[in-house]
């Protein structure tokens, strides 16, 4: 994969936004600022293909049109700030050959088994969010798209998650992330963006 990004964007646009051009590098974090409506889940979402779009997607050169987008979104999943729960409790969101590590890593965050077997609606906010990240994280997607991960989580809980995130920026996952924390972007080693106006703009 010498000289080929990781995740490349080609004039992605809609009627909401756009249009937006970019090349991610394996191991690379892009971190996206931006006031409240002005386009940063939308970006992500048209990434992940959730929100009409046209324009060219492609992961590890492969095109994101070739596959069925059931399976680009397991390959480069989209965790929204407030994600959704279809299922009474949490251990159900995860696929049976996958419970092992996924309750590994929700430990590692901070989420003990009692939630992580426990029903949903009696979850915290701070809980869902690292549960949602962790559900992302056992795909072992070579992209992430996160909105406000850290959002809702106190000064312990986040550092947990971003060792986790360092690590698999470190075995080149590349990373884009919405965070209003300009901190959180140094410590992470990302390349610093702004959205205004819906479009993306170097800082």
């Amino acid at each position: 994969m010498s000289g080929q990004a990781r995740l490349m964007v080609r004039d992605l646009r809609s009627e909401l936004a756009g249009p937006f051009d970019l090349d991610l590098s394996a191991g690379e974090c892009l971190a996206i600022t931006g006031s409240s409506g002005a386009g940063k889940s939308l970006f992500l979402r048209m990434i992940a293909d959730l929100d009409p779009n046209e324009g060219e997607v492609r992961l590890d050169g492969v095109e994101r049109g070739s596959m069925p987008a059931p399976a680009w979104r397991r390959r480069a999943p989209y965790v929204a700030a407030e994600s959704g729960w279809w299922r009474p409790t949490a251990i159900e969101h995860f696929p049976p050959d996958r419970t092992l590590p996924a309750r590994d890593l929700a430990a590692r965050l901070g989420v003990g088994p009692v939630q992580f077997e426990g029903e949903v609606a009696r979850l915290s906010t701070g809980e869902r969010q690292r549960l949602a990240l962790v559900r992302a994280l056992v795909l072992e997607p070579p992209v992430l798209l996160l909105d406000e991960p850290t959002g809702p989580l106190d000064p312990d809980s986040t550092e947990r998650v971003e060792a986790v995130l360092l690590e698999r920026l470190q075995a080149g996952v590349a990373i884009i992330l919405v965070s209003h924390d300009v901190h959180q972007a140094e410590r992470l080693g990302a390349r610093p963006t702004v959205m205004r106006d819906r479009r993306l703009e170097p800082v």
